[in-house]
């Protein structure tokens, strides 16, 4: 039996997905399941023929999304009643996150949680009815059929269970109005770190849960407020959890980079999945804190996770692909385990040193004998321990790292994802941006350019506009907020990286842009989809951070650079607007609200503009850069500028550092030591 007319020589079944570029959906093309992608053909064919709808929701490197298409997709009992039943469509919600954040609303107000797979049945005009994530293959015919049955019996119940829904979901997150700007000072921060301390786990750092997420924005936000109030215990979170997570299995231990999350405590076990958008705000974040404390380590972090980016996820074109499946040979984590036999083999005369140092047993401390490579001993125990100084352990290790590497490189390798995001992307170049500038390595300013160059010649169109996703040399569906707030965000730390000017003006048209096709005037707020956009149940706002900052926070952070940089009023004043208008959150959601708490720090801490300017500027730059000052806007250039701060050359052969407070600069100086006594005052 074939589904369509697409057959193959080589599968028995082939459906709709055969046509897409996104390697989730492709993994499902050959299913016998008839799959549908998200559009009209699928959606008419519902109301057509009166069907019910599952839309099924994942990622490539999703490891229960395999296991269900496995047990269910797979099964040709199990498609053969999805396809009598429903008209079935598959969404990479990589692709498309607005058709996820409406489904998964859905399905967290019926289920009380929501996660990948995401499954929900909808009614043929598209309204959700009922859903879940992950189900058995036993458990997902069962419900199917009780659905089937409960709206053939119950179509007047059926019917308010989806209005219901669908007003909830319309409903969700349009809870704020339009607030004027408010007044924010160095207490109201302190309030929020002192709701928020309750729940770090000072110990192993992150917060007192499992699995622990990253969450990068909340610890830049806890560092950014230590920088202000000198609070220890801020600084504290941030190291302890720093080290623990480069101490722990959730980081790649031979290879650089880190794992999605940690299944446990104590970021020791980790979920195998590596995601572009963790790696790249981690690298700002490790960047930050070495700019805080010089941690030497902090700095090796970075620089070995942007070498795994250059290695692994850098396209021919400078773009940056999406993920690394959690899975290899249908195994979780099997591509990044070690038996102790395995090292011994490989490590020769060194297998018991770096087994020690990576806590490696005979029996295993994972599963089927097998270990998770993570520190638990420090450099100094380990090297008393075999009578080395520290200096020869680190080389030893180092050596065993790189022997490690090659022969890993020779185990069949987890599923990769190479569609190419504009949004992850833009958050890996402000990344590239921020190490640029801080370590000043010519690999991070290679890839910076790379990128940004290939965001700007690939991804944006003639009418200005952005597009989503890049693959196999096509740029396709319309940006939605966060491509535009991120790549704004990435294009002004270019400009920082650069003084390249051109980069700024981009990053203004993108915002005239999103004002035109993206802003709610009710709630001062811009929503998640282009007014452009093909109509679905909702058109949702997105305000809460998670493990990706929110949009309209980042909105909000840029509006406030921008209106800085180019004097720009109205720009400062929607962004004070914007924070007034999501009232006490950011009081109380802790991590969650962290990207919105970063603002209030520059509102109540007040910005710090400063511009170099002269023949010296670069240089002058570098050494300002070694200096953790997150309240400093920085501009600068060997001549002039087009900026209001850089309208006044410099005397010829002089590069004059000027620091401006509330649109009053003092005199120039010329060393950034002078310059930094009046950027540090108080």
């Amino acid at each position: 039996m074939v589904n369509t007319d697409m057959k193959s020589p080589d599968h028995t079944y082939t459906n709709h997905l055969i046509h897409e570029r996104s390697p989730y959906l492709l993994q499902h093309a050959h299913n016998p399941v008839n799959w549908y992608p998200w559009g009209r053909e699928a959606l008419d064919k519902a109301q057509q023929e009166d069907k019910l709808i599952i839309v099924s929701i994942g990622y490539a490197a999703c490891h229960w999304c395999h296991v269900m298409e496995h047990e269910s997709f797979a099964d040709e009992q199990v498609a053969q009643f999805m396809n009598d039943h429903f008209v079935a469509i598959k969404i990479d919600r990589e692709e498309r996150p607005d058709i996820d954040r409406i489904y998964m609303h859905a399905v967290q107000l019926v289920a009380g949680t929501g996660g990948w797979p995401l499954n929900c049945i909808a009614l043929p005009d598209g309204r959700p009815l009922y859903g879940g994530t992950y189900f058995p293959r036993a458990q997902w015919l069962d419900m199917l059929s009780r659905v089937v049955r409960f709206v053939r019996e119950n179509p007047d119940k059926a019917e308010k269970q989806a209005h219901a829904l669908t007003q909830g979901v319309r409903s969700g997150e349009l809870m704020c109005v339009a607030a004027e700007e408010a007044t924010y000072t160095i207490d109201d921060l302190r309030r929020i770190v002192a709701a928020w301390k309750k729940d770090i786990d000072y110990t192993y750092g992150g917060h007192k849960r499992a699995p622990k997420f990253p969450l990068p924005a909340g610890w830049q936000f806890l560092l950014h407020y230590h920088h202000l109030t000198g609070d220890a215990d801020a600084l504290k979170a941030v190291t302890t959890t720093l080290d623990r997570m480069a101490d722990g299995g959730i980081y790649d231990q031979i290879g650089g980079g880190f794992a999605r999350y940690s299944t446990d405590p104590y970021w020791k076990v980790p979920h195998f999945e590596k995601m572009l958008y963790d790696n790249a705000q981690l690298i700002s974040l490790y960047t930050a804190a070495y700019q805080q404390t010089k941690g030497p380590r902090y700095r090796r972090i970075v620089m070995e996770t942007m070498d795994f980016i250059q290695r692994e996820f850098t396209s021919p074109e400078g773009g940056f692909y999406s993920s690394f499946d959690a899975d290899s040979e249908g195994e979780e984590g099997k591509f990044y385990v070690w038996t102790r036999a395995e090292l011994r083999r490989a490590l020769g005369e060194d297998a018991d040193l770096i087994c020690d140092y990576y806590s490696v047993t005979e029996q295993g401390n994972w599963e089927k004998g097998r270990n998770i490579l993570f520190r638990f001993a420090s450099d100094k125990e380990i090297a008393d321990r075999y009578a080395l100084t520290e200096d020869e352990l680190a080389r030893r290790v180092q050596g065993a790292r790189e022997l490690l590497l090659r022969k890993r490189g020779e185990r069949i390798r987890p599923g990769l994802d190479d569609k190419i995001l504009t949004a992850w992307n833009a958050l890996m170049l402000k990344a590239c941006a921020d190490a640029c500038r801080v370590f000043d390595a010519a690999s991070c300013r290679d890839m910076m350019l790379k990128n940004a160059a290939f965001i700007s010649r690939e991804m944006k169109s003639s009418d200005g506009r952005l597009n989503r996703s890049y693959k196999n040399g096509t740029a396709s569906i319309n940006a939605f907020l966060d491509d535009y707030a991120f790549v704004i965000s990435a294009f002004i730390a270019v400009y920082q990286a650069t003084f390249d000017e051109k980069w700024l003006h981009d990053a203004r048209q993108l915002m005239a842009y999103v004002l035109a096709h993206f802003h709610d005037e009710t709630s001062g707020m811009f929503f998640y989809t282009s007014d452009i956009d093909p109509t679905l149940i909702a058109r949702t706002l997105e305000l809460a951070d998670n493990v990706i900052p929110a949009s309209n926070s980042e909105m909000a952070k840029n509006l406030y650079l921008l209106g800085h940089y180019f004097s720009d009023g109205g720009y400062i004043r929607r962004a004070e607007q914007m924070l007034g208008a999501v009232g006490k959150n950011p009081f109380t959601g802790g991590a969650y609200y962290a990207n919105w708490d970063i603002l209030m720090a520059w509102i109540a801490g007040g910005l710090c503009e400063v511009a170099i300017r002269g023949e010296e500027a670069e240089t002058r730059r570098r050494e300002l850069d070694a200096h953790y000052l997150p309240q400093v806007l920085i501009s600068g250039g060997t001549g002039g500028g087009t900026l209001p701060l850089l309208e006044q050359k410099p005397a010829e052969g002089r590069t004059a550092i000027s620091v401006c407070r509330d649109r009053v600069c003092r005199q120039p100086e010329t060393t950034v030591r002078e310059a930094l006594k009046h950027i540090l005052r108080s």
